[in-house]
């Protein structure tokens, strides 16, 4: 049996943080599907089209990553596609807080689900794509936050 895990997010834009967690789980995974969330509710700073062709770009030589957009709930694309793990990573014990309470009604909802956390590593772990926004709208450099090759204009 294949092991597939998802890798949610809206990855607006995607970050070196990112890219490490996902590069560290392949060994883990036969498949990883990297989802990106779309939340009508929510205002995006790069369009759908630019962040999927960003994740695209970083991982072109990686035949077991695949890269798609989804609406609704994370549970229901895991049911859509087969997928029994739901890949996150973790920064700090804040986002372990907010993460558990979010898996642990994913399995409520699905009992099969399982979410594997993968701490990020120290040199990566003050990096999200919040803080490369706000530098972005200030005219700073972000390329030391984001893969390398990503031109975020």
């Amino acid at each position: 049996m294949s092991k597939t895990a998802l890798f949610p997010g809206s990855f607006d834009p995607i970050t070196l943080g990112h890219e490490s967690i996902i590069r560290r789980a392949l060994p883990l995974f036969d498949e990883i599907i990297i989802a990106i969330g779309i939340n009508s509710e929510k205002k995006y700073y790069f369009p759908l089209e630019k962040r999927k062709a960003w994740i695209e770009q970083v991982f072109a030589k990686e035949p077991r990553i695949k890269v798609i957009s989804y609406h609704g709930l994370t549970v229901d694309l895991c049911k859509k596609i087969n997928a029994d793990y739901i890949l996150r990573g973790l920064r700090t014990s804040a986002d372990f807080e907010f993460e558990r309470g979010i898996a642990q009604m994913n399995k409520a909802m699905l009992d099969r689900l399982e979410t594997v956390f993968i701490l990020s590593t120290p040199e990566l772990s003050a990096i999200n794509s919040t803080i490369v926004r706000d530098i972005l709208k200030h005219g700073g450099d972000v390329s030391a936050f984001v893969p390398s090759g990503i031109q975020l204009k």
